[in-house]
């Protein structure tokens, strides 16, 4: 049987126990069958990862103990993705998807047809750490407040963002990558962006926009559709699997 992975904010030390994080203990103990000194992998995106055992379990109580680093800390050198606020399900889909991805931030952005009741960070952090302990990542992607999308960019750093552009004539993303990371990735909310929007976004020069084909693509299609391309271009997937293992 697998061990399972956890993530903890709380920092790793060989033999410095850490208490488990709410609703961990009752995962471990009613879903997953264990008992006091069963093994679990302790990640918080900082330390790397640890091999741990159980010191105590009750009901959703639970305390580890870390023994030795079984992979060391990486930088997180993904994408960040701007994501235009859309209903609970299909937002919640993207954060777990868009962490399966190696995204390093997400930063869902209120535009004209976004959807700003539906942003509930607590909940899209939560899914995040989850999808991040299923997909061994060694940290959990920042999320941000949802925030007007032209006072993000206001206040934006310079790194190239690309914008998925349906409707417009842009060249394919492969074509417009600049050099060096992954750029930034911005993707419109269900419906697409509004024309004035696309208007001001073309007048930032730190802004391009780009095609993802010839058919319109849901908002959570496009999401997963254009950070794979970034992902196999600019990302870590030409790196060798699990190139940052290594042990203590």
């Amino acid at each position: 049987m697998s061990i399972p992975r956890l993530f903890t904010e709380h920092d790793l030390v060989a033999g410095q126990a850490v208490p488990a994080a709410p609703g961990q203990g009752r995962y471990l103990g009613s879903v997953m069958r264990k008992r006091e000194g069963d093994k679990v992998l302790l990640f918080n995106g900082r330390d790397g990862e640890w091999i741990a055992r159980i010191e105590a379990i009750r009901k959703d109580d639970a305390a580890f103990v870390p023994g030795r680093r079984t992979r060391q800390q990486t930088s997180s050198l993904g994408p960040v993705l701007l994501m235009a606020a859309l209903k609970r399900e299909a937002m919640e889909w993207v954060v777990e998807k868009a962490t399966e991805l190696g995204v390093r931030a997400i930063r869902p952005v209120l535009t004209a047809r976004a959807v700003p009741d539906r942003v509930n960070r607590a909940r899209l952090m939560l899914i995040a750490r989850e999808a991040a302990e299923q997909s061994e990542r060694l940290d959990v992607p920042e999320i941000a407040e949802a925030a007007p999308l032209h006072a993000v960019l206001d206040a934006w750093d310079g790194t190239p963002v690309l914008v998925a552009a349906e409707r417009r004539a842009a060249p394919p993303l492969p074509e417009v990558l600049p050099e060096g990371p992954p750029p930034a990735l911005l993707i419109g909310p269900e419906g697409g962006f509004a024309g004035p929007e696309l208007d001001a976004l073309v007048r930032r020069p730190f802004v391009a926009l780009a095609s993802l084909g010839p058919r319109i693509l849901r908002a959570e299609t496009a999401a997963v559709s254009a950070l794979a391309i970034l992902q196999a271009l600019r990302g870590d997937w030409s790196n060798a699997a699990h190139a940052d293992q290594g042990t203590d």
